[in-house]
């Protein structure tokens, strides 16, 4: 039965040599049950620590986790009802398929009949029927990866925990998995946590998003609202690919009121928050995808550098006049080459505002209805 798990100002410090590491620092959330949330973020961010944490393989320094309405903070592994994919692929080499998928059931006193049923069931799901009799030798990787699922799987657990499962996987097996490990969490009763470092895989598979930052909460959400509506620039800038352009403005006093100044756009700002900013630099932030020689209201000026092709899209990676580095993706710039000059325009309404600490000041909605103010 699926479980809610909630972190209660959970911090992991680990002591070496005299000095402290703080792994986690004081993360609070709760992942709704039955969810499927992905961890994400840079290396050394907290990703895997926090699972551990989620699993039972490492204890808090301080703070609780709690399963639904159960502290199981000092609760052991075995005694959680929670199973773990990890990111090398953990198979006894010595035994059958079936063998490996049943092992788990087997220690736990499973009648061989249920185990058998069991394994069968899970094998059918993750499409490795025909591999029961092999030996993990004889399975390629993705395969074997499929065994490691199918062995988590069997064990009806509330809580599923995926640490990187697939990073050692190519582009088109992983694909493959992606959806695989969509269709197992929808036959499963139980709440899955999924960490990776591919923002892909976090984009596009999950019901929630954690983005960590060194160690604490960036923003937990919906995978839309971190694109659309990131809390911060470090958001902005980690989820989506190319990364968000962040263009130097500063907040000056317009004939009706603020608005956002940059070497080429002037936008109307809303009075609230800006109008006690007045004089402060801030960042304007533009997702390459909003960028498009045929449309916007507001312009920029970019130097082409280099242009990649995507399918029937085109990256270009430029240069604004005041040397700030500038994406566009578009379908209509393939025919650009390097050292031209684009003209690319956007809309206020997909633009974000940063503070100079980097904290989002508003989205673009707000700036769409602060053109509608009287003498604008």
């Amino acid at each position: 039965m699926a479980r809610s798990i909630r972190l209660e100002d959970v911090r992991k410090e680990y002591h070496t040599a005299g000095t402290t590491h703080l792994a986690v620092d004081d993360l609070s959330l709760e992942i709704p049950e039955g969810s499927f949330t992905t961890i994400v973020g840079p290396s050394g961010c907290g990703k895997t620590t926090t699972l551990r944490m989620i699993a039972g393989l490492e204890t808090p320094t301080s703070g609780s986790i709690h399963f639904g309405d159960r502290d199981v903070t000092d609760v052991r592994p075995q005694d959680r009802n929670a199973a773990m994919v990890f990111q090398s692929i953990a198979l006894y080499p010595h035994m059958t398929v079936r063998e490996n998928i049943a092992y788990g059931l087997k220690v736990a006193g499973v009648p061989k009949a249920e185990r058998r049923a069991a394994v069968d069931e899970a094998a059918t799901t993750l499409q490795i029927g025909e591999q029961l009799e092999k030996m993990p030798a004889e399975l390629s990787g993705g395969q074997q990866q499929r065994v490691a699922l199918g062995s988590a799987f069997v064990q009806d657990p509330d809580v599923l925990l995926l640490d990187e499962p697939m990073s050692d996987l190519d582009a088109k097996l992983k694909a493959e998995l992606r959806v695989e490990v969509q269709r197992l969490h929808k036959e499963m009763d139980a709440t899955m946590v999924y960490v990776t470092h591919d923002q892909t895989e976090a984009m596009t598979m999950s019901d929630y998003v954690l983005l960590l930052e060194g160690g604490r909460l960036a923003q937990f959400a919906p995978p839309g609202d971190l694109f659309d509506r990131p809390v911060s620039q470090y958001v902005a800038e980690f989820i989506g690919t190319p990364s968000t352009n962040a263009l130097p403005a500063t907040v000056e006093i317009g004939e009706g009121g603020p608005v956002v100044v940059g070497e080429w756009f002037e936008i109307p700002a809303p009075p609230d928050p800006f109008e006690d900013r007045i004089g402060d630099a801030v960042t304007l932030g533009i997702r390459p995808q909003y960028l498009s020689p045929d449309g916007g209201d507001h312009r920029v000026r970019v130097v082409v550098d280099v242009v990649e092709q995507l399918g029937t899209e085109f990256v270009i990676h430029g240069t604004g006049l005041d040397g700030t580095h500038i994406n566009v993706v578009d379908e209509s710039v393939g025919d650009a080459t390097a050292s031209d000059e684009l003209d690319v325009g956007f809309d206020a309404a997909d633009a974000f505002v940063f503070d100079d600490d980097g904290r989002t000041i508003c989205h673009g909605d707000r700036l769409v209805a602060a053109r509608s103010r009287p003498n604008q």
